[in-house]
This record gives C-alpha cells, sequence and structure tokens, in this order.
C-alpha cells in the first residue's frame, strides 16, 4: 500500500527533527560544553567569549530534545488512528521567536571564533580537536552552527508541503493551516530581526562619519540614500564638491574633511523633510 503523500512529509519533518537534536546536541553538549570547560580551567579563551559564540543555543537545544522532537514521535506512533502533526507545531511556535536572538547574533559569532582562533592556539586545538570526530562529519564547528539559522524556513517548506498534500476532509487541515501561519509569522519575525539589527548597524557607521553630533544620533532614522554633488557658486563661476546625506525625515548637507581624522564630513546645514518640496 502506497503511503499517503502528508505522511510521507510528516515522517520527513520526524526525520529531519531528529537529525537536527544530534547537531544541536554537538553544538550544547559538546563544543560549548568543552569550550567552556576550557576558559574555566585555563587562559584559552574568556568565559565571556565562549557564551558570546553559542548565545542561547542551549535553551534551543532543550526546547527541540525534551518537548519538540518527542512530541512529534508520539504523534507518528499514533499516526494510523490519530494522523495530525498541526496541533504539535502550534505549540512550537511561539517558542521559535527563541531563534530571533541566535539569528542576530550568528555573524558576530564567526567572527568571534575566527579572531579568537588567531589570537589563541589551545582555544584553536580544542575545536579541531572535536571537528576530527566522527560526530563531526568532517564539517567545521561554523558549518554546524549555521544549521539553526536554517531550520526555521526548512519548517516552513515542510509544512507549505504538508498542507498542500492534506486531503480536504483530513482531520488535520484547520491545525495545519494555523500552524503554518503561525510559523509563517515567525519567520518574518527572524527575518525582521535580521533586517533591524542591519539597519542600526548601517546608521551607526554613517553617525560615524559624521561626527556623531548629539541631536542627529537617532536609532529610528533610516538613511535613505547618500552622495556626492557639485555646488556651482555663480559668483566666480567655481563648482566645489559636497555631500548629501538623506534621511526619512531630514537632509544633511555637508563638506567633506580635508583632514579625515575621526569624522569624514562636517554637516552644514540640516534641513526637515516635512517642510520640503523638490523640484
Amino acid at each position: 500500500v502506497q503511503e499517503p503523500e502528508e505522511k510521507k512529509i510528516a515522517l520527513e519533518l520526524l526525520e529531519t527533527e531528529q537529525a537536527y537534536v544530534n547537531r544541536l546536541h554537538l553544538l550544547d553538549q559538546i563544543f560549548y560544553t568543552e569550550l567552556m570547560k576550557e576558559a574555566k580551567n585555563g587562559k584559552a579563551v574568556p568565559e565571556e567569549v565562549v557564551k558570546m559564540i553559542f548565545s542561547n543555543i542551549s535553551s534551543i537545544y532543550q526546547f527541540h530534545a525534551n518537548f519538540f522532537l518527542p512530541e512529534l514521535q508520539k504523534r507518528m506512533e499514533d499516526w494510523s488512528y490519530n494522523p495530525r502533526i498541526g496541533d504539535v507545531i502550534q505549540k512550537l511556535a511561539p517558542f521559535l521567536k527563541m531563534y530571533g536572538e541566535y539569528v542576530k547574533n550568528f555573524d558576530k559569532a564567526v567572527e568571534l571564533i575566527t579572531v579568537w582562533s588567531e589570537k589563541s592556539p589551545p582555544f584553536q586545538d580544542l575545536i579541531a580537536d572535536i571537528q576530527k570526530r566522527k560526530v563531526c562529519a568532517n564539517l567545521t564547528l561554523q558549518h554546524h552552527m549555521l544549521e539553526p539559522v536554517q531550520r526555521i524556513p526548512r519548517y516552513e517548506l515542510l509544512l507549505k508541503d504538508y498542507v498542500r498534500k492534506l486531503p480536504p476532509e483530513s482531520p488535520d487541515r484547520d491545525d495545519a493551516e494555523k500552524a503554518l501561519e503561525m510559523i509563517f509569522m515567525v519567520a518574518k519575525h527572524s527575518n525582521a530581526a535580521i533586517a533591524e539589527m542591519e539597519r542600526l548597524q548601517n546608521l551607526w557607521v554613517v553617525y560615524q562619519r559624521l561626527g556623531l553630533e548629539d541631536d542627529i544620533v537617532d536609532p529610528s532614522n533610516e538613511l535613505i540614500k547618500e552622495g556626492p554633488i557639485q555646488k556651482i557658486s555663480t559668483r566666480n563661476n567655481s563648482t566645489s564638491e559636497k555631500y548629501l546625506f538623506l534621511f526619512n525625515n531630514m537632509l544633511l548637507y555637508c563638506v567633506p574633511k580635508v583632514i579625515q581624522v575621526g569624522a569624514e564630513f562636517q554637516v552644514h546645514l540640516r534641513i526637515d523633510v516635512d517642510s520640503m518640496k523638490v523640484r
């Protein structure tokens, strides 16, 4: 007898979840635990750095290993008389907000691994030693750390597929559709967290180039466009180079500094966008 399509997808979800929990175990119980032990005992690396690299991986691991995976296993064992996974995924969805923190921290974590591997040979040796073990399957720590970042999009794809293959009369239809909606919101939440972080980082760089004038620094501002312009003086027909920064709320008219110590530009004029007309 051919298994129904939706059951195949549910089984794939279970299999990938099992593999995922093994990966989280490797990150939390092996890499994190052993590096932390090394940090506590030796001078290889500060404890703070290890904590910053692994962010909230422990919470993520505990959640999947102790809650989501067992619930999913139970569902698949009972499939013949209760074919549903939608309800379990609805319970999972709110907890996926935990990923926002991990995903936001990911680039910084990878950078810390690189920096401390150069700075501290014992740190590098311990990571290399763990990477040689069979459980690592010849992959680097960074590669394993990417897994949680990719997990939510994977849930979204599998669940979309599952909902598509469900027969109209399936007892799981309502729950599965609601679960998909919830996962979709969480995925958006995690993408929004990354976008917001990038926006703030870019904003901060711009503020540094402007010499951080107090009344300009506002985290809610958005940089829309920047670039050089030629100012033509009608008096003596000469041109001089100026630079514009357009934010959502103001236009900064700047002069490039000749001696670039600290700031790159000096703000000469600040025009509020509110009363501005474009000709």
